[in-house]
């Protein structure tokens, strides 16, 4: 999910480049360090964008639970032969936990740097960024119906549960009273999302989307002298670790 407004004023594309670097870099790295930089860094950067709390959020219920079920399964799986702990068929070897650790930090640098440009890039930016570059208007609008498919559904469904709750439908408690609350909604959940899947195309209809030619914008977002910077930054810096591993 897209946020609806801009943290920073970098292009959005120029962010696209900075998660290309970071995977690469993470992916290329053997060493734990330079992965935890780069959380360092999207953690001062969610810090100085405002929108830390929704990082941290994310952050900590999605990725370290993921990354805490990837270091169970290769110290556990991974195999190795320094064994440090063992029991029955089960046993944990030094390797695993050295795999393990380099694989959580990975997803924890890619993750938190998606995190971070998910937050502080606005969605309308974005696609006005890919339309620049030579992306169709019609790829660009499945792009974008699809980033707003979950936070449409999630608010959509919210609305639901509180008229349900006017009605006097028990929609707080422990899960059979969730699960119950739940089987009501769904027709008008569906039905609602029917309706405007119908407005969405008679909106574009009336915006002559399907006609060709050039189309216009009354959204701009115009890169500049910082986002050629930061490209050229990213690109030296990529090269420099590229040729730092070949010597290796």
């Amino acid at each position: 999910m897209l946020t609806e407004s801009n943290n920073t004023n970098i292009y959005p594309i120029t962010k696209v480049y900075f998660i290309i670097f970071v995977i690469v870099v993470s992916v290329l790295s053997s060493e734990l360090i330079i992965p935890y930089l780069f959380v360092l860094f999207c953690l001062f950067m969610a810090i100085f964008s405002g929108v830390i709390k929704q990082f941290l959020n994310l952050t900590i219920k999605g990725l370290l639970t993921i990354s805490v079920i990837m270091m169970f399964f290769q110290a556990f799986f991974h195999p190795g032969e320094l064994v440090l702990w063992s029991w029955s068929i089960f046993s944990i070897t030094q390797e695993g936990v050295d795999f393990g650790l380099i694989i959580t930090a990975r997803i924890l640098s890619i993750g938190a740097s998606t995190i971070l440009i998910t937050y502080t890039t606005s969605a309308k930016d974005f696609i006005y960024s890919l339309e620049k570059i030579g992306f169709s208007p019609k790829v660009t609008y499945v792009i974008l119906s699809t980033l707003q498919i979950v936070p449409e559904t999630k608010k959509k469904s919210a609305t639901i549960m509180e008229a349900q709750k006017t009605r006097g439908v028990e929609v707080e408690g422990n899960l059979l009273v969730r699960m119950k609350a739940i089987l009501p909604s769904l027709a008008p959940l569906v039905i609602s999302s029917i309706a405007s899947t119908e407005e969405r195309a008679i909106t574009l209809e009336s915006k002559a989307f399907m006609v060709q030619g050039n189309k216009t914008s009354l959204h701009k977002v115009e890169k500049t002298w910082k986002d050629t910077a930061i490209t050229i930054l990213l690109i030296v810096l990529l090269i420099t670790f590229i040729a730092w591993r070949i010597l290796l």
